[in-house]
């Protein structure tokens, strides 16, 4: 059985608060978990400690058995100091759509072809 610690989301419409559960890779986001770990309320500033609260040693137990954490939850274990986390790099991220590649290149060459007319004229 592959395990899964991720977040299972509560609270209402636009008022989101999660809690960080361990559970099977294939049950629901919000369904069946196996036992809850930790909260993590995304309305609190990020500087206070309500913010994510966790239980180290259960966290620690379960790691130690092979669940895996989401890429969210690595984060918030990172920060506590219960794994280490490389931060990852995608360079591709930041470039422009087709469309807008497309829009930037027609405006360099009517700018170029203004730049041409005015050095003629």
């Amino acid at each position: 059985m592959s395990l899964k610690i991720r977040l299972a989301r509560g609270g209402t419409k636009k008022r989101p608060h999660y809690r960080i559960v361990v559970a099977d890779a294939r049950a629901p986001r919000d369904g069946r978990f196996i036992e809850k770990v930790g909260t993590f309320d995304p309305l609190v500033a990020k500087d206070s400690p309500e913010r994510v609260t966790l239980e180290a040693e259960r966290c620690q137990h379960w790691l130690s058995v092979g669940a895996q954490p989401t890429d969210r939850v690595a984060r918030f274990f990172d920060a506590a100091g219960l794994i280490k986390r490389e931060p990852r790099n995608n360079p591709e991220k930041a470039v422009p759509g087709k469309k807008a590649q497309e829009r930037v290149a027609e405006k360099a060459k009517k700018v170029a072809a203004a730049a041409a007319e005015a050095a003629e004229g």
